[in-house]
């Protein structure tokens, strides 16, 4: 079963993800690739309004949803508090997952890191004597980049996300996590079936999920494989918790002879009871649904007596820079991320720049909190100032991660471990210069005189921030003058006097 994929000849948008792809494999270009795409982007004024108009039915569903709850900021304290609980107890957890799983015949492996993950699964596939391999949507795995690990190797791997599928069609990563081409249009996608399935063209959504569908059936029962991910692990139980709209997961567990499910150690819980809150909460805040179409537990291989299932199951726990967050006390709480992608869609970075632009598997404020720990802050810190620090992330978390006051312990982080010189001279120099307020109003006084110097000159350390900015006319005054010599009240307020 060779894989559907061709490049995309369109010149658009969306041709920058090669571009962002590139970016995540070489990080030193990181922060040059995300100004010139978020550039190329923010002028796209289009795409931009698309964009917004896919996402104005999604704040209509998610508000209706969350107004059917009897009270949504306890509903977010219980999941909080879920997450937590295992966050903060994982060693104890993923042990009791691992004993539970194995105890029914399944197999329990331990990645450290993106090469241990490829090559466990590689692994697995060579023993199982597998050619063709069917997907459905896994995050983890385009985090270890390991469609491009097997096709290397001769694989046929086909996405079965209908979402994931046109992505691949397009060889294009994901937009976004949750809704992974909400960028593409319906006449592109007709067009890309028309070009790759031989479907007539249509301009009907239920018509192309059709097209695709028939498509699938095939590669389903072909498949010698099947590779998913999982929401959640239930310690208390053994279990993996996937969550879909639809049943292509389901497919693609079943059907194959063998299942790999491919997990972040942090999507521990303790109890099955745990996914009571959890997985409304992340219909609701994912998509603004009160449940996913298919919520499915799965405990291991096909048992005797069974007719249904996998004769194996694996279960590979993927590490890749999760521990280091873990010893963070600070920001450890960003492991509890249930990858619903609320952030991303009330983010105005996210709204103007696209998903392509960060150049990383997670996108958004919550990627950009964790990518700089899972591939280094010197090469990722550029993420972080990627932010309105506006806090409408935080507001739309449902298990309650300080999201933006991450961004802003990323950006300390960043100032103390700069990678130039001249960049740790000026953090330092601007430490010095606000800490001691007459040199700070001196410097202010100096900057308002010189205003229009520095639009006319346009000096190389400012230029990029003064092209995007009409700089207003400078104040005679500063703020701190006009403050101290304000008119004072006839009767102050604080004195219990009037309004």
């Amino acid at each position: 079963m060779t894989p559907p994929i061709a490049r995309s000849s369109t010149e658009s948008p969306s041709t920058l993800a090669g571009q962002s792809a590139t970016a995540d494999e070489l990080p030193h270009g990181a922060k040059k690739r995300f100004l010139r795409d978020a550039g190329a982007y923010v002028r796209d004024t289009d795409h931009r309004a698309f964009l917004r108009r896919a996402l104005a039915g999604y704040y209509a569903t998610r508000d209706g949803q969350k107004a059917r709850y009897r009270d949504w900021e306890q509903a977010r304290d219980a999941a909080n508090l879920a997450k937590w609980n295992a966050v903060n107890r994982l060693d104890e957890m993923l042990v009791r997952f691992a004993e539970a799983f194995e105890a029914r015949g399944g197999r329990v492996h331990w990645a450290r890191d993106a090469a241990e993950g490829r090559e466990i699964i590689l692994g697995i596939i060579a023993a199982a004597g597998a050619r063709a391999i069917i997907k459905s949507k896994c995050m983890t795995s385009e985090e270890i980049h390991l469609n491009a690990a097997l096709e290397k190797e001769g694989y046929g791997v086909v996405e079965s996300d209908l979402g994931e599928f046109i992505q691949q069609l397009r060889g294009e990563p994901p937009f976004h996590f949750v809704f992974p081409c909400m960028h593409v249009r319906r006449g592109e996608i007709s067009k890309l079936f028309q070009e790759h399935l031989g479907s007539a063209p249509t301009d009907s959504p239920e018509e192309l999920t059709m097209i695709a569908r028939r498509h699938m059936r095939r590669l389903y029962v072909e498949a010698d494989v099947g590779i998913t991910g999982g929401n959640f692990l239930v310690a208390e139980t053994g279990q993996i918790s996937i969550t879909e709209n639809e049943g292509n997961a389901r497919l693609t567990a079943a059907l194959p002879r063998v299942h790999v499910a491919l997990v972040g150690i942090e999507k521990c819980v303790e109890r099955l009871d745990d996914l009571a809150v959890l997985l409304p909460m992340l219909a609701t805040a994912g998509t603004g649904q009160p449940l996913t179409c298919y919520n499915t537990l799965y405990g291991g291989p096909r048992a005797a007596g069974e007719v249904d299932g996998p004769r194996e199951m694996h279960v590979v726990l993927l590490d890749n820079g999760r521990s280091a967050i873990l010893a963070d006390p600070e920001q450890r709480d960003s492991l509890q991320c249930i990858r619903c992608g609320a952030c991303l869609n009330v983010c105005p970075i996210f709204k103007n720049v696209g998903g392509f632009t960060y150049g990383t598997t997670y996108q958004g404020p919550i990627g950009s909190v964790i990518t700089p720990h899972l591939r280094g802050l010197s090469d990722w810190n550029h993420l972080s100032q990627a932010s309105s620090l506006c806090g409408a992330c935080t507001d739309a978390c449902p298990v309650r991660i300080d999201i933006h006051h991450h961004l802003l312990h990323n950006r300390r982080n960043a100032a103390r471990t700069a990678p130039s010189r001249l960049e740790r001279m000026g953090h330092r120099m601007f430490a010095a210069v606000a800490a001691r307020p007459r040199l700070f109003a001196a410097g202010g006084a100096l900057f308002r005189r010189s205003l229009w110097l520095l639009k006319k000159l346009r000096p190389p350390l400012l230029r990029d921030w003064i092209a995007s900015r009409d700089l207003p006319q400078a104040p005679a005054r500063s703020f701190r003058d006009q403050w101290r010599h304000r008119a004072s009240p006839a009767v102050s307020p604080a004195r219990g006097g009037g309004r």
